[in-house]
């Protein structure tokens, strides 16, 4: 069960921990992600993996757990012959995975359940580039099934997870709007820009007057430019700032591996609070320890 209050009420009050990158928790655990669905697939091959890796996350020091359907999607299921109707149960079926994980773990965790954006069902990379040539129109016929799926498992938050631009950001905020589910708008960016270069405050800027969006921010970026972000993202909203950057390895989308080295460091959580953060962990290759890292910094400061 989550706690006793919303997540809002939560991000109001002080700040709140997010778990770290689902995938590399599960290679830890000898998963085989090179499938087209990335962690989705085991959404039906093994779900006793997603839960495993969330319940590793739960005992670091957690409080919200984000679901396995970032790449979750009617089309990409399709392609593996998973009707519509065991595709949605497999989405909500991830809801229930995180909610499950909190409860083994001992601790009452808010669920998210993550919409990652149309590139990441492409499978190619292009999430990172955005500008897929599809209207605001096509990207929300898209988007709205997925979500309403994920909506219908009640989890305690959507994450608008890795936009890249603000063509698909206004299609998800238009999704959503039917389901009564807070949200949070999460940017991958790249500098003080989007990753396909629109100004981020000017991205930010379009959740500003959004009741149902209870932070913005970025994700799935270098460490650096999160800094950067949050302050941008305070300013252009008034908002709680939710940010979550990745180890600061690169992706190689043709390879299919991370270069370099990783740059995430757990002490930047202070700055990250002083400039508006009240939603704060890792994502890609920042694991179970940095999260308990980050757990260890934010009792030391206090709420």
């Amino acid at each position: 069960m989550p706690p006793g209050r919303t997540l809002g009420e939560a991000l109001a009050e002080g700040t709140v921990l997010l778990d770290g990158g689902l995938s590399n928790q599960l290679e830890a655990q000898g998963c085989d992600l090179s499938d087209a669905l990335w962690s989705a697939r085991l959404l039906a091959d093994a779900p006793q993996q997603i839960e495993a890796a969330h319940t590793a996350y739960a005992r670091a020091g957690a409080q919200v757990l984000i679901t396995a359907s970032y790449q979750a999607t009617f089309q990409g299921f399709g392609r593996r012959g998973i009707g519509r109707a065991r595709a949605a149960a497999l989405m909500a079926g991830s809801v229930e995975a995180a909610r499950r994980a909190g409860a083994v773990a001992g601790r009452e965790c808010w669920v998210a359940a993550s919409v990652g954006p149309y590139g990441a069902m492409l499978a190619d990379g292009s999430e990172y580039r955005g500008r897929y040539g599809l209207t605001v129109r096509e990207l929300e016929r898209f988007h709205r099934p997925r979500v309403e799926a994920l909506a219908s498992a009640a989890p305690d938050a959507l994450a608008l997870e890795t936009v890249p631009d603000i063509d698909e950001a206004e299609a998800l905020l238009r999704a959503v709007e039917e389901f009564p589910v807070p949200v949070w708008l999460s940017y991958s960016a790249a500098g003080d820009r989007t990753r396909a270069g629109q100004p981020l405050a000017e991205a930010f800027g379009l959740a500003a007057g959004i009741e149902q969006v209870i932070a913005v921010g970025v994700n799935c970026c270098d460490p650096a430019d999160a800094d950067r972000a949050v302050e941008i993202a305070a300013a252009a909203t008034g908002k709680p700032v939710v940010v979550y950057p990745n180890s600061g390895e690169e992706w190689d989308a043709e390879g299919r591996a991370w270069e370099g080295s990783s740059t995430f460091e757990p002490s930047r959580v202070r700055d990250w609070q002083r400039a508006g953060a009240r939603l704060v962990g890792g994502c890609c290759r920042v694991g179970p320890s940095e999260i308990a890292a980050l757990a260890g910094r934010l009792a030391a400061s206090g709420p």
